[in-house]
């Protein structure tokens, strides 16, 4: 089976757009200033609409991780092992998301990640995803 992959709808698209040309953006409520993460049609905090979106580094720390060894949804069984966590990004916001590259299974709480891009297997969708950073631990 394949992999599932993300549908954009008119409030997250330009998150998706971004991700296709490898850049890193965050929704924001230009009433508040209040950062978004996850896109959504109004702000959570002053439910105002006038959205934008800013740019990231995409630089955080992983809050928390595990390991997905064995019981992978459907379309994800040929990943298997692959590792998730809750990313909370310098900017503020969290997410979960994939961590990838060299190191990804020893991944702890604390350790410094930044974003990548990886295509997803058959699709012309690009996912972000993180990898471990050399950096001290936060």
């Amino acid at each position: 089976m394949t992999q599932p992959v993300p549908v954009p709808t008119r409030w997250s698209a330009p998150y998706w757009q971004a991700a296709r040309e490898r850049r890193f953006v965050i929704q924001c409520c230009k009433a508040c200033d209040q950062l978004i993460m996850y896109p959504k049609p109004f702000c959570p905090t002053c439910l105002g609409e006038d959205l934008d979106w800013r740019p990231s580094e995409g630089k955080g720390e992983i809050y928390t991780v595990t390991v997905q060894r064995a019981g992978a949804p459907s379309g994800f069984e040929d990943q298997l092992p692959y590792v998730l966590a809750v990313i909370r990004l310098d900017d503020g916001v969290q997410l979960m998301s994939r961590i990838v590259g060299d190191g990804a299974e020893n991944a702890n709480c604390g350790d410094r990640v930044v974003v990548d891009f990886q295509q997803a297997p058959g699709t012309d969708v690009v996912l972000p995803v993180f990898r471990l950073t050399s950096g001290d631990k936060a």
